[in-house]
């Protein structure tokens, strides 16, 4: 019906729907001709295509130096140097909260880690010394402290030299888990966390690869124990002393706190009974031997000292040995001295507060670096750090980045050290991991130079192997360098990291798993498997290797040439998704986490703060609601709909 009542024909009708289909298909036409459908798109043009692995500029917020005045500047220059000093007063608590941290895991494990070293059938399979490497590294969590264990245990003769190398190989892989339990430190922001994890696993990557192929090398051929013994009998080496560099600085506040007796660590790793019933605890240090020669019963004539020495009274034999008693002078300084605690109580108090010392010096490290670094000074020393040189000496800058690695851990005498310390700088982006890599294969040089110095200063009867088997260590790294570097094709220790950081950046509970898994699941089960025999670690560990390469080649397919495999295997969709993707496991973990933080909330938020919150939520829900039609394209569908709705009732009011 029109305006006056009157009936409309179906022609009228029918001109009516063409005219507004022909104002919709004109509303279109003109979006079709928009430059950008959302403002997010003039915002971040082109964020597609921005590589995650780039260095991120620090831009400096403040007033730039030339608007200061003089008494500005004077503040800043001062601030500058007190962010300077408080550093380098956190670096030093930082070092020594892990040199606290060592001494505790010796308290917690160093007993049951002198267990596992004394069972020489176990040890004499090469996969199970590897592991017991890898675990007694993550006990002690010092591969300077299980490389010495070693050391003594083959100086003393209780290892031979051939049974020790791959324990020494699993050190290597133990240490590099501080580094990535740093790492988890900065998981709050995305970007960082993908850096600074892919900057410490390259670490673990270059460990792993390197025993993956040296080990199996090491069991058919004998190379690092022929080459090392080659090289001991080549020359001749004299006796020398281990040198005190950084801890003459850090002994001052560690010995303040504990004190370790090194001979009852030895005892325990030898087997020694007297040392079972000590405390691994230092309390007296300052001694004094004194040995006398004395008469002392011995069961027969064969147990004399001499024939000229030796009296026999009825059923007694008598003979002069010399006899040395200890006395005790003076006690020992730190704070656990007069404790009566055991060893596992202490260990584990020192561990809680050195863990919390060590995060919260890592927290504040991180945050003063990114205050200081910024603007002019980031741009100087990212260009210093990761700059090349130029052609054709470009090769040159990664072996002086090695030679700066093993410098610097010789130094500091650890290379967890110093593996811990640059990767927060690789978080923040001030070390790109094309550098933090050639910077940890250093410190892995650096730490067996101390080994060898401290091998060095063993008896002259036992000089040579406890020599060989730290030439070992310094070898096997040598060689894995060699493997993993040179060629930049061969540097895969980059690209699997990489790729890690990418999936913890996206998944970052993944990130434990991942720990969890290399550095305890895995090993428990190739050392369960060694226990039960050749049998049965051939049985399941081959064809387990075997799929996994099976695996890691189709996964290459996939990617560069699909046109080789079947339509069934081009993709992983025929198995269910939690099988070749993470996205459920995600949702799972989500769920979790949701539920333990929903029973958290219940607790603690009160009614009202609930409120609050599904108020600030339903404005926030609004917000998104605004943004979805910040889009051209849905705001004039939207516009047109009301449009015909309203015209539609006006039709249906006129008709009534």
């Amino acid at each position: 019906m029109d305006s006056l009542g009157l009936p409309q024909s179906s022609d009228s009708k029918n001109n009516i729907e063409q005219g507004e289909d022909e104002q919709k298909e004109e509303k279109i036409r003109d979006l079709k001709a928009s430059p950008a459908h959302s403002t997010l798109a003039l915002v971040e043009p082109g964020s597609k295509d921005t590589d995650p692995w780039d260095l991120p500029e620090l831009k400096d917020t403040g007033v730039p130096w030339s608007d200061l005045d003089t008494k500005g500047k004077v503040l800043r220059v001062l601030g500058s140097i007190v962010k300077f000093i408080a550093l380098l007063g956190l670096l030093y608590v930082f070092i020594c909260s892990l040199d606290i941290l060592s001494s505790a895991f010796q308290l917690v494990g160093g007993r049951a880690a002198g267990d596992i070293f004394q069972d020489n059938s176990i040890l004499s399979n090469p996969l199970a010394g590897l592991v017991i490497g890898v675990l007694v590294t993550l006990l002690v969590q010092s591969s300077s402290t299980s490389s010495s264990i070693v050391v003594s245990m083959v100086s003393s003769g209780i290892l031979k030299v051939q049974v020790a190398v791959p324990i020494i190989m699993g050190t290597n892989i133990g240490t590099s888990v501080t580094n990535t339990l740093v790492a988890m430190t900065q998981a709050g922001d995305r970007s960082t966390f993908r850096r600074a994890f892919a900057g410490a696993t390259v670490h673990d990557f270059f460990n792993w690869l390197s025993v993956l192929v040296l080990l199996p090398l090491e069991v058919a051929s004998g190379y690092l124990y022929v080459v090392t013994e080659l090289i001991i009998d080549s020359f001749q080496i004299q006796s020398g002393e281990a040198p005190d560099l950084l801890n003459v600085i850090t002994d001052v506040l560690t010995e303040a706190i504990i004190q370790l007796d090194e001979s009852v660590i030895s005892g325990l790793a030898t087997g020694d009974p007297d040392a079972q019933n000590k405390s691994m605890i230092k309390k007296w240090c300052k001694t004094y031997s004194n040995t006398t020669l004395q008469n002392v019963t011995v069961p027969g004539p064969e147990n004399c000292t001499s024939p000229s020495l030796c009296w026999i009274d009825g059923n007694i034999t008598v003979t002069l040995k010399n006899v040395s008693e200890t006395y005790n002078i003076q006690k020992c300084n730190h704070i656990f001295v007069n404790v009566n605690l055991s060893d596992l109580a202490v260990g584990l108090i020192l561990l809680a507060l050195s863990l919390l010392v060590l995060c919260s010096c890592l927290v504040c490290i991180v945050k003063l670096l990114n205050s200081m670094l910024k603007g002019q000074v980031a741009a100087v020393i990212k260009k210093f750090l990761n700059t090349d040189f130029p052609f054709p000496f470009g090769w040159v800058t990664g072996y002086i980045a090695i030679v700066v690695g093993a410098g610097m851990t010789f130094i500091v005498q650890s290379s967890s050290v110093f593996t811990s310390a640059i990767t927060p700088l690789v978080g923040i982006g001030v070390i790109s991991i094309e550098r933090a890599y050639p910077l940890s294969l250093g410190s892995n040089i650096g730490t067996t130079t101390t080994a060898i110095l401290a091998a060095m200063a063993s008896p002259g009867d036992r000089l040579a192997n406890a020599l060989q088997i730290a030439l070992v260590h310094f070898l096997f790294n040598i060689s894995g360098i060699i493997l993993w570097y040179p060629i930049p094709f061969t540097r895969i220790p980059i690209r699997l990291a990489k790729g890690l950081g990418n999936v913890t950046a996206n998944y970052r509970w993944f990130a434990a798993v991942y720990i969890i898994c290399c550095f305890f699941l895995l090993p428990l089960f190739i050392f369960s498997l060694s226990l039960a025999g050749w049998k049965v670690l051939v049985g399941v560990g081959v064809p387990l290797v075997v799929m996994l390469i099976m695996v890691l080649v189709i996964n290459a397919l996939q990617k560069r040439k699909p046109g080789w495999l079947p339509s069934g295997l081009r993709s992983w969709d025929f198995l269910p998704l939690w099988a070749h993707s993470l996205d459920p496991w995600d949702k799972l973990v989500g769920v979790f986490i949701a539920k333990c933080c929903c029973c958290c909330k219940c607790c603690q938020i009160s009614n009202d703060s609930q409120e609050h919150e599904e108020q600030e939520s339903d404005e926030h829900c609004t917000e998104i609601h605004k943004e979805v039609y910040d889009n051209p394209m849905m705001s004039v569908d939207k516009a047109v709909e009301n449009e015909t709705r309203i015209e539609l009732d006006n039709i249906k009011q006129t008709q009534l």
